[in-house]
């Protein structure tokens, strides 16, 4: 795999920015990183959306005006709104139709009338060896964690993407960006088995990204950003960054950065992609334009590992701790939908209806959290959003409407699981026919 070309340094753009100009700071954001070079106008451009939970929390998820922001800039700059689409994937434990309605992401592609693809409803899925060749043969890991290989989504191939994560912790990768952006989208059933090589995992996906992808684009939201046990039950925070780069390890780098994490020494992901030259990963020979000054600000995070949730807690002694050894083989088998069962009660039933509104409150009240609240109801301008109301309303948690969808999440969790779903497919004469998988 190439270096970095050493005449030309990575760039990455960052802004500070405001509802009232949201919309034209993602605008310069995207010029300043340079998008048009990146992203070809006569391809088709998938919007990688990121939904880490599907109820809303802040830092979570795609944003919708870091959606609708990337989305004006590319009209504002010619490009047809026939070649733009909002894209999906989904989890064994994340409904994204459920998530694109609480975060609000769909209101935005259906505002501008875009297509968007759920990459798990009917959509072709093409073996990897098939898609990139002998790429394969270069993997850390993937060939050892899927010995009979593993598919991709065909649509990818000679398709632009555009990353759209959010400034956060992770609890297995410490941080999480836009080359974990592209964990469910390239990898369809079983893709926890990677979790105990999941640095590696990231590293081997970006391989895959540079080869198939016509352009790659990452844009970042840190208007919120989140600490703690993420990527869902964190510690938010209002930011008011936002992050821009063809370089996914160079952004991914400066959000460490901003994190307060050393990305190198602290991420191990950014540190091997580095070491293999699929990006920079040291802040010190980036370019970074924009509003330089937010660099500077310390923000502190403790990271995820301080204070973990019980969740958080059991998967480290699953993936790398005493438990791996009696439990972390089950994940492999069809009793797996056990863990995914444990994380829907864990985090739906529980933790979000018992903690998120104290967690939540700050941000709430904050310029975004009001925006977020009254999204579709303020004024909107070519530069951003206004008469966004004072005081936010009151956030009241309808407990019971919570459960009844989690209740549908864990059900479809287990039925739709791949270890259910893949015997359901070979026990049917026309399985053969049918859809990879089936709509969450």
């Amino acid at each position: 795999m190439p270096s970095n070309p050493t005449s030309r340094k990575s760039k990455v753009a960052i802004l500070k920015t405001s509802p009232q100009s949201v919309r034209s700071d993602y605008h310069e954001l995207m010029n300043l990183a340079g998008y048009q070079d990146v992203i070809a106008r006569d391809a088709d451009t998938g919007l990688k959306i990121n939904i880490s939970w599907h109820f809303f929390f802040p830092a979570c998820s795609t944003t919708p005006w870091q959606l609708d922001g990337v989305i004006a800039a590319m009209l504002r700059d010619g490009y047809s709104k026939n070649l733009i689409h909002g894209c999906h994937n989904r989890t064994v434990v994340i409904d994204a139709h459920l998530g694109e309605r609480e975060n609000k992401q769909v209101d935005v592609t259906d505002a501008y009338g875009l297509r968007n693809v759920h990459l798990y409803e009917g959509e072709e899925w093409i073996p990897i060896r098939e898609a990139v060749g002998d790429l394969a043969d270069k993997f850390l890991c993937l060939n050892q964690v899927y010995p009979k290989g593993f598919s991709i989504p065909k649509r990818f191939i000679g398709e632009n993407i555009i990353h759209l994560p959010t400034v956060k912790t992770h609890i297995f990768t410490t941080t999480t960006g836009a080359m974990k952006n592209a964990f469910g989208g390239l990898l369809n059933e079983h893709r926890h088995w990677t979790h105990p090589v999941i640095h590696e995992t990231l590293v081997d996906l970006l391989m895959i990204q540079k080869k198939i992808h016509r352009g790659i684009f990452a844009v970042m939201d840190g208007t919120f950003a989140g600490d703690g046990p993420g990527p869902r039950c964190m510690i938010p925070y209002a930011k008011n960054v936002i992050l821009a780069s063809e370089d996914q390890v160079a952004i991914d780098a400066v959000a460490a950065r901003l994190m307060g994490f050393d990305p190198l020494k602290d991420c191990k992901f950014i540190r091997l992609a580095h070491e293999l030259g699929l990006g920079c990963g040291d802040t010190r020979e980036l370019e970074i334009v924009g509003d330089t000054s937010a660099l500077d600000e310390k923000w502190n995070f403790v990271g995820p590992f301080k204070e973990m949730t019980f969740a958080s807690r059991m998967q480290h002694k699953i993936y790398w701790g005493a438990l791996k050894k009696p439990i972390e083989w089950s994940l492999k088998t069809w009793m797996a939908p056990w863990s995914y069962s444990a994380s829907v009660i864990y985090h739906d039933m529980y933790w979000y209806t018992r903690h998120s509104q104290k967690f939540m409150e700050t941000c709430l009240k904050s310029d975004w959290g009001r925006l977020f609240e009254n999204w579709g109801k303020v004024t909107e301008t070519a530069e951003g959003f206004s008469d966004i109301p004072e005081l936010a309303g009151e956030y009241k948690k309808n407990v019971g409407a919570m459960l009844k969808q989690a209740i549908k999440v864990l059900g479809t969790c287990i039925v739709e699981a791949p270890e259910v779903s893949s015997r359901r497919r070979t026990n049917r004469p026309s399985a053969e026919h049918e859809p990879v998988s089936k709509s969450s």
